[in-house]
C-alpha cells in the first residue's frame, strides 16, 4: 500500500495576464470602450469589475487544475456545478496490474499522527481494504465489484475546469469558509491551491483571504 499527501497541479501552460485581457476585452465590448484598451489597463478593468459585482464578465475563460486527493474531498469537489470533470475511475483502474505497482494508494489524513492509536487503525483499516480488494479479483470479480470495498481514503486525480468566476465561488466555500469551516483535507488542498491563483492570476482572486490550516 502506497501512502502520498494530497496536491494539485495546472494543466497546461496557462498565461494568467492573458485570461485578465481576455476578460478586459469582454468587458469593453458592453461599452465600445476598446479604444481604451492599454498594456496594463485590465488590472482596473478587471478590478472594476470585481468591485461592482460584475462577475459574469469573468466567465469569459477558463481555467484547468489536476487535484489529487481522497474519494472523500472528490465528492465535494464534484458538487460543483458550472464545471468540467474528469476523474480516475475504479470501474476501469486494476490497482493489481503493474502499472499501479500491484497496490492501492491512499491519502495521508492530515489529522491522524504517526506513531499514534488513530493512525495505526487507520493504517490497519485501509491495508485491510487493500486485501479485500485483491481478494476478490483473485476470485474472477471485476474491479467495477471489488472497489465496493476500497476506502474513502484512496487517492484519486480529478481534472476541474471551471471559469474564473465559479473558482471564486469554489475559494469562499473551500478555502475562506464562507459557509462553515471546511473538512480539514479540503482546506489542505483549497488553501494552497487559492494562494497559487493569487501568485498566477492576479487581481482575479486578490480580495479572497484563506483560512489557516
Amino acid at each position: 500500500m502506497n501512502i502520498v499527501k494530497p496536491g494539485f497541479e495546472f494543466l497546461g501552460d496557462i498565461d494568467g495576464i492573458a485570461l485578465l485581457k481576455n476578460i478586459e476585452r469582454a468587458k469593453r465590448v458592453c461599452y465600445k470602450s476598446e479604444g481604451a484598451i492599454t498594456s496594463e489597463s485590465y488590472v482596473g478593468a478587471v478590478h472594476d469589475l470585481i468591485t461592482r459585482g460584475h462577475n459574469a464578465m469573468l466567465e469569459h475563460g477558463s481555467i484547468s487544475v489536476v487535484v489529487t486527493c481522497d474519494r472523500g474531498v472528490s465528492h465535494e469537489i464534484v458538487r460543483h456545478r458550472i464545471a468540467s470533470y474528469a476523474q480516475e475511475s475504479t470501474r476501469y483502474c486494476n490497482y493489481s496490474k503493474d502499472k499501479f505497482n500491484n497496490e492501492i494508494t491512499v491519502i495521508k489524513p492530515c489529522f491522524f499522527d504517526e506513531g499514534t492509536v488513530a493512525y495505526d487503525t487507520w493504517y490497519d483499516g485501509c491495508k485491510a481494504a487493500e486485501s479485500a480488494y485483491f481478494e476478490l479479483l483473485a476470485l474472477g470479480r471485476t474491479p467495477q465489484e471489488a472497489r465496493d470495498v476500497l476506502p474513502n481514503s484512496l487517492k484519486t486525480e480529478v481534472v476541474i475546469t471551471m471559469n474564473p468566476r465559479e473558482w471564486r465561488h469554489f475559494f469562499k466555500l473551500r478555502a475562506c469558509g464562507s459557509s462553515g469551516k471546511p473538512h480539514p483535507q479540503m482546506l489542505e488542498i483549497a488553501v494552497p491551491m487559492l494562494r497559487a491563483f493569487q501568485q498566477k492570476f492576479p487581481v482575479i482572486f486578490d480580495d479572497l483571504v484563506p483560512m489557516d490550516v
